[in-house]
């Protein structure tokens, strides 16, 4: 299976600006959220991307994307119909191809040399089908992500087949329905933001959206949940980090993840630390000098 295309979503009311926000990347240059995005697509060896806005955005992220705007395909989804209709809108840019997907608010840092995306990508490649990937989240964070059900493949640490999916799912459903054996109590695989799909995912947003005659949002976590009985899809667990640039405090949080991980990371420990000792010593009160 040959993947070389890439949809990222950016048109979400509250996501439309977060990808033009400006950070220092692992390498100590000054770059958008949505050029870093792009790269850790390209290291993946996609060759074209394309980005979900809402109509007039294009021109903005054009500008912050660096050197790969020669690259980047835009399309509109005009009605805020729901995260699945935002993947279903890039359709005629997927075609018959399977594409790898991930979301214009989340920052990804990988703990090896090869990024989440390429292994994401090689794992969907041997194995011929969709993949997400996925994390193992506390149960306090359920509300925020997309989590899945699974059976662990024979003789693989980290990949399962999807047996379940469910939308922010209550940790009273999670603990009766979605525990993983193996993994620490209260601690589900909840989605990494980053997935390979088939084209089988459009025609099941399809069917969706054309069942709910654009009244309701439709989800994509609805259609991986229906791919999950259509044919196989498995769920790559990763030790990997993802950071979502949208919660409070989310690019701060963001920023020091990749300062940690970078070139500068000895000079902003060196800063954080005399931050906290002027913040130590000013809040210790001064002697009267008796």
């Amino acid at each position: 299976m040959n993947i070389n295309k890439a949809v990222i979503t950016a048109a979400g009311k509250g996501q439309r600006t977060l990808p033009l926000q400006s950070v220092i990347d692992r390498d100590g240059t000054e770059k958008s959220v949505l050029q870093i995005i792009i790269e850790e697509a390209l290291r993946g060896g996609i060759e074209d991307v394309c980005i979900v806005v809402r109509p007039g955005d294009e021109h903005a992220y054009a500008d912050v994307a660096g050197d790969h705007a020669g690259r980047l395909h835009f399309v509109h989804q005009e009605t805020p119909l729901g995260y699945g209709h935002a993947v279903y809108c890039a359709r005629e840019f997927t075609g018959s191809d399977p594409f790898l997907h991930l979301v214009g608010d989340h920052l990804y840092i990988s703990r090896e040399s090869r990024g989440c995306a390429a292994q994401l990508i090689e794992v969907a490649a041997r194995e011929s089908c969709s993949v997400s990937a996925v994390h193992a989240t506390r149960e306090n964070l359920l509300p925020y992500f997309g989590t899945v059900g699974v059976h662990r493949l024979s003789g693989r640490r980290n990949l399962f087949r999807v047996e379940e999916v469910v939308e922010k799912p209550t940790p009273t459903y999670a603990e009766q329905q979605l525990v993983v054996p193996g993994l620490r109590a209260g601690y589900y695989l909840c989605f990494f933001g980053m997935h390979v799909l088939t084209p089988t995912v459009m025609d099941i947003l399809g069917q969706l959206i054309m069942d709910k005659e654009g009244e309701q949002k439709v989800s994509l976590s609805d259609a991986l949940a229906i791919l999950a009985h259509r044919e196989q899809y498995l769920a790559l667990e990763t030790e990997d980090w993802r950071y979502d640039v949208g919660i409070k405090y989310g690019l701060m949080h963001a920023q020091l993840a990749l300062a940690m991980s970078g070139t500068d990371r000895d000079q902003v420990l060196s800063s954080l630390l005399e931050l906290l000792a002027e913040r130590e010593l000013g809040a210790v009160p001064q002697g009267d000098g008796v």
